[in-house]
């Protein structure tokens, strides 16, 4: 009679399901590695995404190199066509100001509700992203500044307690990540003197000027992606 704790060849005993459960399938970790690599801009929009030459790359198979990439179209950064496969997005002006538009609206919101709310264990999560993302600006650690970015702007929508609008905004922000995601220095300085003053504004209760700091933030993040590309930034009426 076979042991309890062994099973036959072909089943799944209780230890490969609480390893499985720990491990994100391997389309997730390819899909999350090539997002980054686009918004550090190793890939510019624009450059193809051949799935021979990822496979090679990352030695997995073409599969999750195409689950990935269909991943990635969903939220915005890739962009797929027929006969010509895989590219990284190119967004015309137009979507990117009316992607903005949204956004900027959405993010004011945002902050006005959690200047009215300001659910302390998150204002404290906050204060010490804050602290951080300085840090990181100060070493010019591009890579903490990105990922600390996201992260204060999810915890702040917290702050709401308003489900919908998270996940409204989780949608959106991947989606114009290729907008928001500084290419210098300079641009990641003046991103979190943003986030400094809109959390002073939300500690302060300051529900208008909280929700100003945050629509002005995206406007400057959208002019300053337009004027790399050369164009001539729009004026919005706040």
């Amino acid at each position: 009679m076979r042991s309890s704790n062994l099973a036959p060849h072909g089943t799944k005993n209780s230890d490969s399901l609480r390893i499985g459960e720990q491990y994100s399938p391997l389309f997730a970790v390819i899909r999350d590695k090539l997002r980054d690599r686009i918004l550090q801009g190793e890939f510019r929009p624009g450059a193809r995404l051949v799935e021979s030459r990822l496979s090679d790359e990352m030695a997995v198979s073409r599969i999750p190199i195409r689950e990935a990439l269909r991943a990635l179209a969903a939220e915005g950064l890739v962009s797929i066509e027929p006969r010509r496969g895989a590219s990284v997005a190119v967004l015309s002006d137009e979507m990117a100001y009316n992607m903005v538009e949204v956004r900027a609206a959405l993010e004011g919101l945002n902050a006005r509700l959690a200047a009215q709310r300001r659910e302390q264990s998150a204002i404290q999560e906050l204060e010490d992203i804050l602290k951080a993302g300085m840090k990181a600006v100060e070493t010019e650690d591009m890579d903490t500044c990105r990922h600390l970015n996201r992260t204060f702007h999810e915890t702040l929508a917290t702050v709401t307690g308003n489900p919908v609008l998270m996940d409204i905004m989780n949608s959106l922000r991947d989606r114009t990540a290729l907008v928001f995601a500084p290419s210098n220095i300079g641009r990641v300085r003046e991103n979190w003197a943003d986030h400094e003053q809109i959390l002073r504004a939300v500690i302060a209760g300051n529900v208008e000027l909280a929700g100003l700091l945050a629509t002005q933030h995206v406007h400057n993040a959208a002019r300053a992606y337009v004027k790399e590309k050369g164009g001539e930034p729009p004026k919005w009426d706040l």
